[in-house]
């Protein structure tokens, strides 16, 4: 792929997760230049939530902009973090009394002004959530114009909400992405007005286990309704993601590739 790109990272799942964003994502970022590079993050302190500690080694690691979801808040710091840092947001469609924020617009080091926005879906997630599509119209409406590359992060369990959101905003935004769901898609395509789609990233993070947790405590959880602890796993780690190309003029992307990078 030529000419301007931009990453998206999925799921990063506790301390696994870090070291391979921390490890590869660097031999990434010389390969493509991306002007942008896009994080979920929400599992990224052990295994549930985020921390100021954990977000840096992110951003050490040449993460410019972080998302998340539904488990933003299980650590109990993070409404501050995400106050203190703009390049931390959290789903735009939870309650505007809830700190953080939902969408920025980012001037970065490669002369490109990016917009990113944090959305969640309302089908099984347990965390109420405002209107999605009307939410995103009100964001673009008041985006400039001239911030051309946007990208969407949809933190979904629904694969239909994903896939017709997707369309909702073919033409309007660069990548539109889904996480959530730990679990790479193989459906990425370019959409008819030249947005990027996926419907999940997949997960950053130990793949040898469930959605990023050891068999064991789950297996006992699912078997027995007894509650258990539920452990970050160790083995397999992977790095899943895309990377974009896009048209800087336009902000249309021009091609999507999947990538899913061993750690060892």
């Amino acid at each position: 792929m030529d000419g301007l790109h931009l990453i998206a990272i999925g799921d990063v799942v506790g301390r696994p997760g870090r070291r391979a964003v921390r490890e590869l994502l660097p031999a990434l970022r010389e390969k493509y230049e991306p002007c942008v590079v896009v994080t979920n993050a929400e599992n990224a302190a052990g295994g549930s939530g985020i921390t100021a500690p954990t977000a840096q080694v992110l951003f050490d690691a040449g993460v410019d902009v972080i998302t998340t979801g539904d488990h933003f808040f299980d650590d109990k710091g993070a409404g501050e973090l995400g106050e203190a840092e703009p390049r931390i947001l959290r789903p735009a469609n939870w309650s505007r009394h809830a700190p953080g924020r939902g969408w920025g617009t980012y001037e970065l080091p490669v002369g490109v002004t990016v917009g990113v926005v944090n959305l969640m879906g309302r089908t099984y997630m347990g965390v109420p959530a405002g209107n999605f599509f009307d939410e995103a119209d009100e964001i673009f409406a008041e985006m400039a114009e001239s911030v051309t590359v946007r990208v969407v992060d949809f933190h979904a369990e629904a694969t239909s909400e994903k896939i017709a959101f997707g369309r909702y905003l073919d033409g309007r935004v660069t990548l539109c992405a889904g996480t959530h769901t730990h679990v790479q898609t193989a459906d990425e395509r370019v959409l008819p007005k030249g947005t990027a789609y996926i419907t999940d990233l997949g997960m950053t993070g130990p793949h040898d286990s469930v959605l990023g947790r050891d068999y064991d405590s789950v297996l006992k959880r699912l078997r027995t309704s007894v509650p258990a602890r539920f452990d970050v796993a160790k083995k397999d780690v992977v790095l899943n993601g895309v990377v974009v190309a896009v048209d800087a003029a336009t902000g249309r992307a021009t091609s999507i590739e999947r990538i899913s990078l061993p750690l060892e």
